[in-house]
């Protein structure tokens, strides 16, 4: 399931290191290209808010067989793109697609005992997470010496044969919700707007991946305009942020022994810090590797943190909570990239860092009267 999870989540982030490339190829400003990032997370959300909910009522196996189809075309449909609107099209499919690791979590949580159940979440998040900071290694190498779109061709074809892998390996596992697909979400509105719990984690969220969105759609700009680097160095960061998708594991044990509130408090001083260091990495890749060190590790605190918050109250509805939360969590990410792609546009690196630290300072104040209730 960690391994799942990582390879499926790659395709939505494949684009950011090779935005550069694809504004070329179509002759589009840098605002105009983080598009395709932007769409890729809206769809992601998408997915989230669509599909995940029917994890509580339909087997995982048989949604896997259906999105694997239109995800393997959606990447086809990317790696022949004539124009940048077809480009944006079906980015919106793969993110709405490679929703579908968001179904593995719950079901790691559900076979799981109870005092290992932080443990086993964080065991597929580590697989989640490396998968988002190796695709951008692999992207950029790929995109910057054979070209953005045989990258894409390559995505088609690994999830092809993972498809063949997941049919024989997954779990099985069959939930016993009763209603229909409408009744299903409409019970969604219970969780967001009944639990205080399930709306203060999507709100903690949303602030985490908002920032790591402006960062990460933003920094193949830095990389070209300050350093001269393409997007074969900027893809080589994700090897730094490893470190921290490696932690997930050992955060998901703090989980099943140390209190929740310190844990989010010090992802939120991590997060906050982070962001301070960036603030001095203009010019200077020492700080840059230093501020996405900080950013992998406290991203991963809050994240694992306010999954496993919400898992341990409704164990019959993990599906649905883990929707609300990542939805909400995911509309702040695709916030972040546009908001990131606006501020570097408008006000350079200086912009993003201050956009990046404002974040910090809301989940940080949050966090602060949370310790303290």
């Amino acid at each position: 399931m960690s391994l799942a999870a990582g390879l499926i989540v790659a395709n939505i982030y494949y684009s950011q290191p090779l935005l550069n490339e694809i504004s070329n190829s179509f002759n589009v400003s840098e605002s105009e290209v983080s598009n395709v990032a932007l769409c890729s997370q809206l769809g992601y959300a998408f997915g989230l808010l669509l599909i995940i909910p029917l994890g509580d009522k339909i087997a995982t196996k048989k949604i896997l067989s259906y999105n694997f189809l239109f995800m393997i075309t959606g990447l086809t449909a990317m790696a022949f793109s004539p124009s940048l609107f077809c480009l944006l099209l079906s980015s919106f499919v793969v993110g709405l697609t490679s929703s579908v690791p968001q179904l593995l979590i719950p079901l790691a949580a559900h076979i799981a005992t109870p005092e290992e159940r932080g443990k086993s979440i964080g065991i597929v998040m580590s697989g989640l997470l490396i998968g988002i900071l190796v695709s951008r290694i692999i992207s950029g190498v790929i995109g910057e010496h054979f070209g953005w779109r045989i990258l894409y061709i390559i995505a088609g074809i690994s999830m092809l044969l993972l498809y063949t892998v997941l049919q024989y390996r997954l779990p099985s596992y069959n939930p016993d919700y009763k209603g229909n697909y409408v009744q299903l979400m409409n019970s969604l509105r219970f969780y967001l707007v009944d639990d205080n719990n399930i709306r203060m984690a999507g709100l903690r969220g949303a602030l985490g991946f908002a920032g790591l969105s402006a960062f990460w759609t933003t920094l193949v700009f830095l990389m070209n305009d300050s350093f001269g680097y393409g997007s074969t160095i900027t893809g080589l960061f994700g090897v730094i942020g490893i470190f921290g998708a490696l932690s997930a594991a050992v955060i998901g044990k703090w989980n099943d022994k140390l209190n929740q509130k310190t844990i989010l408090l010090i992802a939120s001083i991590t997060l906050f810090s982070a962001w301070c260091v960036l603030s001095f990495s203009t010019h200077s890749i020492i700080m840059l590797i230093i501020g996405v060190i900080l950013i992998d590790l406290g991203l991963q605190a809050l994240h694992i943190t306010n999954q496993n918050i919400i898992f341990e109250k409704y164990p019959d509805a993990r599906n649905r909570v883990n929707t609300v939360y990542m939805f909400t969590s995911f509309i702040g990410g695709a916030l972040g990239t546009t908001l990131g792609a606006f501020s570097y546009q408008n006000w350079g690196w200086t912009g993003v860092t201050t956009l990046g630290t404002f974040l910090m300072i809301l989940l940080l104040t949050m966090n602060i009267k949370n310790y303290g209730s």
